[in-house]
């Protein structure tokens, strides 16, 4: 193994230094990519479609738990997948083992949840088993088709607006390799995370930043209906 060479202090923070200005380039590129994503244009969800969640029949719309946005993660677990029935997709697996708590997405009246292919029982079961809180959905139409989730997993976000739903952003392959943190779900959504600082159309809800800011159970009506999974 070829390591780099051993320095000293000095030498180490200056090496560091060097780092840390294209870091920050990197940072303000990112910002700078986010605020272009708040200007995508949104498509119009058009199609009634229908999921099996843990109380039964649900559209697309009751998944926004009465949120303005809406995260859907399609998670592969079903007949045709490694592990099945006791086991899910490892990579999705993993991503799930990273999710945030909710209560904060929440907060920005922001809902994330996953869907599969999956019957609600065998869900409910890997729920526990695993340890996760997240809501779960089946799909049982086109849904995984029409948003680009049937043969690989991927991240939608979608926007409600008055009467209607809008998709307004989509990554998949290595770009959910950054998911599960709060920041890195906002940023894919419509509305950003919301604070004053970044760069958003006018009239975006906006908030200065901390302010917003707490304790995983101290969100009372921010937003978040239950302190952990958000149902």
């Amino acid at each position: 193994m070829n390591l780099p060479p051993v320095v000293t202090p000095q030498e180490w923070d200056a090496a560091r230094q060097a780092l840390l200005v294209k870091e920050k380039e990197l940072t303000r590129a990112r910002d700078a990519l986010a605020a272009q994503r708040r200007r995508m244009p949104r498509m119009a969800v058009d199609k009634d479609y229908l999921f099996d969640g843990p109380s039964g029949p649900a559209s697309l719309r009751d998944m926004f738990d009465g949120r303005r946005q809406l995260i859907v993660y399609r998670f592969f677990f079903q007949p045709d997948v490694d592990g099945w029935p006791d086991r899910g997709c490892p990579g999705c697996s993993m991503l799930a083992d990273q999710v945030g708590h909710l209560a904060h997405l929440n907060a920005r009246d922001t809902t994330l949840v996953f869907v599969s292919r999956a019957p609600q029982d065998a869900i409910a079961r890997l729920k526990k088993e695993m340890g996760w809180d997240v809501p779960w959905y089946t799909i049982t139409d086109s849904f995984d088709a029409d948003f680009g989730v049937d043969e690989w997993h991927g991240t939608n976000a979608f926007l409600r607006d008055s009467d209607g739903i809008f998709r307004t952003y989509f990554v998949d392959n290595r770009g959910d390799e950054a998911m599960g943190g709060t920041w890195a779900y906002l940023d894919i959504t419509a509305f950003g995370r919301q604070e004053e600082w970044e760069d958003s159309p006018d009239g975006y809800p906006q908030t200065p930043p901390y302010a917003w800011w707490h304790r995983h159970d101290e969100y009372q009506g921010q937003g978040a209906t239950s302190p952990r999974t958000g149902e």
